[in-house]
């Protein structure tokens, strides 16, 4: 029996629309602070969950929640099971934006909003895969768990509960990237750079306060400074100056005595973090010319001399690149100073194999006296994951991405960290398509619609490929 897997998802396309729509509109931002029972990691990442099993509901799949931290939506039967790996919650939405982020748009043959290529828009294309099997009433002889977690953007507790409650799949992807393929990903590690509040300058950085996540570069920050002789013209002057020189934008204002200043950067995905433009080093590149003293002048200094346009390391004498798994790269993703507080910057690590969170924190060490700081490592992290392309799972992805697309495919290997590797035969397999202009974790993301119905076909072949 042939099967034409582009006209299957062709048919299915204002229905999945019309179920994509249906979870974007829908704030699944993690926020414990509103957490209950039945809600451990907060309402929107519940009310995600609720609404995509509630669709695997209305198709006749057998769905189960599991405490409120993770989902699964089951189909097939057999001695094996294929691993679906999706999630329903979303980074904060940030600033800048054209349209209201929780509104889905389509304009100009692309949907837009939050979530709509990390992971929403990946995950519903993965599902009318699965779906269109299920329609079809396709034999096969392996199950599929079809697992959605709900803080895949910050601890991934939700698929840890999973993990421990529940059978662990025998091998499967992550529709959570790029295509054709990610059969490699880097270890991944955060450390806090301290710095205690004290000032002691003919400048006072009151408070500073830059990003969002630790894996998102910052967009926006703002500084708020107060002079001792109450005149701030040279600041502004050089802040003007300073803006027209450099890819940001900028404004200031005098408040209550005290001179705010605003820098508008560019967010990107911490995987890749010379895609963006970090408005927190910015910011402190500016300030760094002033005589600021103590502990806001090491916060500064820190970020300025080390951390500015240097995702490499080759600042810290760290710079290192293995042959499979590329760069060893940084992201200062937090910032954050009160003068009654202290200060504190967030760095987070995608490490290839040959390095550790040793050998990072050897390098970290190193400049602690010179800037008065101290280095804490986060709990938690994640390994270098492999899976070799030679592997049946990723020979039998690769094929049929280049049986629907005609393109040559091969593996590849990424910073970013996606539910893959929590199987030891792990991958992660789209839906963005090569040349396509990666808006994840940025302002005004979006997804081509056109590229979620190919992404579709794609998976209902490879899905069933892996189960027949």
């Amino acid at each position: 029996m042939t099967i034409d897997w582009k006209k299957e998802a062709e048919n299915r396309r204002e229905e999945l629309l019309e179920d994509l729509k249906s979870m974007l509109r829908i704030k699944s931002v993690r926020d414990e602070s509103k957490k209950t029972d039945d809600a451990p990691l907060g309402p929107g990442p519940k009310a995600g969950l609720d609404q995509f099993l509630s669709i695997a509901n209305r198709d006749g799949f057998k769905t189960t929640n599991i405490d409120g931290m993770a989902g699964e939506i089951s189909f097939g039967q057999g001695d094996e099971t294929l691993g679906i790996l999706a999630h329903v919650d979303v980074m904060p939405a940030g600033k800048g934006w054209n349209t209201d982020p929780f509104e889905p748009v389509i304009k100009d043959g692309k949907i837009y909003a939050r979530g709509a290529s990390d992971d929403k828009g990946p995950s519903m294309a993965a599902y009318y895969g699965l779906k269109i099997i299920k329609d079809l009433n396709l034999p096969v002889s392996k199950k599929v768990a079809f697992i959605l977690g709900t803080d895949e953007e910050s601890s991934w507790r939700g698929m840890d509960y999973y993990f421990k409650n529940m059978p662990e799949p025998d091998f499967g992807f992550s529709p959570d990237a790029f295509f054709p393929i990610i059969n490699g990903e880097k270890g991944n590690v955060t450390f806090d750079a301290k710095f205690n509040g004290t000032n002691d300058g003919n400048y006072s950085l009151i408070k500073f306060d830059s990003g969002l996540r630790e894996n998102m570069v910052p967009r926006d920050a703002e500084a708020w400074i107060e002079s001792k002789n109450g005149n701030y013209d040279e600041m502004i002057k050089k802040f003007d100056e300073f803006v027209a020189e450099n890819p940001i934008v900028g404004e200031s204002d005098i408040q209550d005595g005290k001179l705010y200043i605003h820098v508008i950067g560019k967010a990107a995905h911490a995987q890749e973090p010379k895609r963006g433009i970090n408005a927190g080093t910015y910011m402190c590149l500016f300030l760094n010319q002033f005589d600021f003293g103590a502990g806001a002048k090491n916060f500064i200094s820190f970020a300025a001399e080390k951390l500015h346009l240097d995702s490499r390391l080759n600042n810290f004498d760290m710079a290192y690149t293995d042959e499979v798994m590329g760069d060893l790269t940084m992201n200062a993703g937090i910032f954050s100073f009160d003068e009654n507080n202290g200060g504190s910057i967030t760095l987070n690590f995608r490490y290839p194999q040959g390095t550790d969170p040793e050998y990072i924190a050897n390098g970290l060490n190193s400049t602690k006296e010179q800037y008065d700081a101290k280095f804490v490592q986060h709990e938690g992290g994640m390994v270098p994951h492999y899976v070799p392309e030679d592997d049946p799972l990723v020979k039998t992805l690769l094929n049929v991405y280049r049986d629907q697309t005609g393109e040559d495919a091969h593996g590849q290997v990424v910073g970013g960290g996606t539910y893959g590797r929590l199987m030891k035969r792990g991958v992660a397999f789209g839906a963005m398509f090569p040349g396509v202009p990666d808006t994840m974790h940025q302002a005004n993301e979006f997804v081509p619609v056109d590229d979620l119905i190919k992404a579709a076909a794609i998976y209902a072949q490879g899905i069933y490929e892996l189960i027949k």
